[in-house]
C-alpha cells in the first residue's frame, strides 16, 4: 500500500511539473488560501491575476527581482549555498533573521505548496525545487515566478500589479517601477508599491543600484556564462 502511494505521489508530481513547463499557471494554493481567508473574515473576494508571457513584461522586471531576491539566480541550480551560509552566520548573531530562499524555491512554494515553516513543507519545497530546476529552463522559472507571486492584497503577478498600482501594461513598467515592485516582495501585504513609504523608497533606490551589476535577463536559447559574459551580452547556446 505504501509502495503504491509513493508511486502515485511521484508520478502525479512529476506529471504536474512537466505540464506546468508548457501550461500557464492560472491558480495557485496561495490564491485559494487567501480567498478562503477573505471569506472567513467576511470580506469581499479580491483576486486579480492575469497570465502573460515573459516577453510581454518589462525587461527590467526579471533584473529587479534578481537584484532584490536572488542575485545568483542564473548561476545556481535551485539552492544558493553561499547565501545559506551567510544567512546562517547572520542568524546566529542577530535576532532579526535573514532568509536565503531562491527564486526557484519561491516558485516551487508558490505553485505547488502552502505557506508555512514546518520541516515537512520545507522538504516538499526542496523536492519541487529540484524538479523544476531539472525540467524547466531558467526563463520558464522566472516566467512562472513573475506571474504567480503575491504582489499586493489580492494581487498576483506582474500584469495585475502593473494595472492596479501603476495604471500600465506590464510591458510599460519603467526601471524604477520594477525596482519598487521588487522592494515589496519580502512582505507585499505590508509594503505597498502603490503608496510606498520612505523605507520602500530607500529599498527601491538600493535595488536600482544593484540592477546596474546584473546583465539583462537572457532570452530562451541564450546561455548565461559568467566567464564569457561582459557588458550584459550573452553567448548563444550550443544546444
Amino acid at each position: 500500500m505504501i509502495r503504491w502511494a509513493l508511486a502515485l505521489f511521484f508520478a502525479s508530481t512529476i506529471l504536474a511539473v512537466v505540464a506546468y513547463r508548457f501550461v500557464p499557471v492560472y491558480i495557485t494554493p496561495l490564491m485559494l488560501i487567501r480567498c478562503a481567508e477573505q471569506v472567513k473574515a467576511g470580506e469581499s473576494l479580491k483576486l486579480h491575476h492575469h497570465w502573460i508571457p515573459l516577453d510581454k513584461m518589462s525587461p527590467h522586471m526579471p533584473v529587479a527581482v534578481m537584484a532584490s531576491e536572488d542575485g545568483r539566480f542564473l548561476l545556481h541550480h535551485g539552492f544558493d549555498f553561499e547565501a545559506i551560509e551567510k544567512a546562517a552566520a547572520h542568524n546566529m548573531k542577530s535576532k532579526r533573521k535573514h532568509g536565503a530562499s531562491t527564486i526557484s524555491q519561491q516558485t516551487a512554494k508558490n505553485v505547488f505548496l502552502w505557506p508555512g515553516r514546518s520541516w515537512m513543507r520545507k522538504g516538499f519545497e526542496v523536492y519541487f525545487t529540484a524538479l523544476i530546476e531539472l525540467m524547466w529552463s531558467k526563463q520558464r522559472i522566472m516566467e512562472v515566478y513573475l506571474n504567480s507571486i503575491e504582489m499586493g492584497e489580492g494581487i498576483y503577478g506582474v500584469a495585475a500589479v502593473a494595472k492596479h498600482h501603476f495604471g500600465k501594461d506590464a510591458s510599460e513598467l519603467s526601471r524604477a517601477d520594477c525596482a519598487l515592485i521588487a522592494a515589496t516582495l519580502p512582505n507585499p501585504r505590508v509594503y505597498s508599491s502603490k503608496s510606498p513609504s520612505n523605507y520602500m523608497l530607500k529599498r527601491q533606490s538600493r535595488i536600482q543600484r544593484e540592477m546596474r551589476y546584473i546583465p539583462t535577463f537572457p532570452k530562451e536559447g541564450e546561455e548565461f556564462d559568467p566567464e564569457t559574459v561582459k557588458g550584459g551580452v550573452y553567448k548563444k547556446s550550443k544546444k
